[in-house]
C-alpha cells in the first residue's frame, strides 16, 4: 500500500524575500536572493491525518503555533532558492505522508529466555565474588 503523491499547493505558501547571509562579495549585499517559506499546517488543504502527523514531528522548522519555516539561501538566484525550499517542504509532507506500521506485540522466545536467565546468573556469580573474603 503506497501513499499517493502529497504535493503542496503553491498558494497555499508565503514567500519573502530577503538578503543571504555569509560571503559572497557584493552580490549577498546588493540582492534578496534569500527566501523564507512560511507554511501554516493547520490552515493547508492537507488531510487531517497527514496534519496530525506533520504537528507531531520534533523538528526545529515548526513553530509551536504550526507554521513550518524554511530558509533557502543555497543558489544565488532567487527562482531557485524559491524552488528548493519548496522541496524541502514537499519533502517534508511527505516524510509523513505514510503511517507507521502498527506494532504487532509478540512473545520472546524459549532460547531468548533462557540466554537471559543464563546471563543474570553469571552476572549474580560475579558478584557474588566482590564480596568479602571468608574462610
Amino acid at each position: 500500500m503506497t501513499a499517493a503523491l502529497l504535493e503542496v499547493a503553491e498558494a497555499e505558501v508565503e514567500f519573502t524575500a530577503m538578503r543571504a547571509q555569509g560571503a559572497g562579495g557584493q552580490n549577498v549585499n546588493k540582492v534578496s536572493s534569500a527566501v523564507h517559506l512560511r507554511f501554516d499546517v493547520g490552515a493547508s488543504s492537507l488531510p487531517a491525518d497527514v496534519k496530525e502527523r506533520l504537528l507531531a514531528l520534533r523538528d526545529t522548522r515548526i513553530t509551536q503555533d504550526g507554521v513550518v519555516v524554511i530558509k533557502a539561501q543555497q543558489y544565488r538566484s532567487q527562482e531557485q532558492n524559491r524552488a528548493d525550499a519548496l522541496a524541502r517542504l514537499n519533502a517534508l509532507v511527505q516524510s509523513v505522508a505514510q503511517p507507521p506500521r502498527a506494532r504487532r506485540a509478540t512473545k520472546p522466545t524459549y532460547g531468548s529466555k533462557q540466554r537471559r536467565l543464563q546471563a543474570k546468573t553469571q552476572r549474580g556469580e560475579t558478584k557474588a565474588l566482590r564480596g568479602r573474603v571468608r574462610d
